[in-house]
């Protein structure tokens, strides 16, 4: 189960809410596995066991943006937000986009905190936690660590946390608890 709190999104200087705190308006997923509980969107799995991949779908499109939001994982997980998502034409998964992975602490090394590239047909870099990845316009990655980056001591284990999400132009920035966990810039 996740927990996501304090949902909303920047575009330019105005700042645009995502969710309301009572219902899922302007959202579209599954209503057996996504749900409102006391202020917050609560994500599920379905039936114990039973492991699939379960979307929550923002019905407003944005292009560069800054996303704020709380999360918490009761438990164990993986969930995590698509940008700049589309359709996935080959099926090969239900979206394109790129990535940010949160989960519970503990799920691998370095995933909290990553960035994944959900794009079949290319190349998948790796942008793990504290990584700063360049890729080129030949598809050529270039990996630098982040200074002061976020750590797992960093993150509240089983409680909330903050996190942030900067989309502008061809640059992705991941913030967990106002520390830089990863970035990307992408010059293809």
């Amino acid at each position: 189960v996740v927990l996501v709190s304090l949902f909303c999104v920047s575009v330019s200087a105005a700042e645009v809410s995502l969710f309301d705190g009572k219902t899922l308006d302007g959202w579209k997923g599954k209503a057996d596995l996504w749900s409102v509980k006391n202020g917050a969107i609560v994500g599920s799995t379905g039936a114990k066991g039973i492991r699939s991949n379960t979307f929550l779908v923002s019905e407003n499109s944005y292009e560069n943006y800054i996303l704020k939001l709380k999360f918490r994982f009761n438990g164990k997980g993986n969930s995590g937000i698509n940008l700049r998502a589309i359709p996935d034409k080959t099926r090969r998964r239900a979206f394109q986009a790129y990535h940010v992975d949160i989960g519970h602490v503990g799920i691998g090394k370095q995933v909290l905190g990553a960035c994944d590239f959900h794009t079949p047909g290319r190349r998948e870099h790796a942008c793990f936690r504290g990584d700063r990845l360049v890729i080129d316009k030949n598809d050529k990655p270039t990996l630098t660590k982040i200074k002061d980056a976020v750590t797992l001591d960093d993150i509240n284990k089983g409680g909330w946390n903050e996190l942030h999400v900067i989309v502008k132009g061809n640059n992705f920035k991941f913030y967990i608890n106002g520390k830089l966990s990863s970035e990307f810039t992408e010059n293809l």
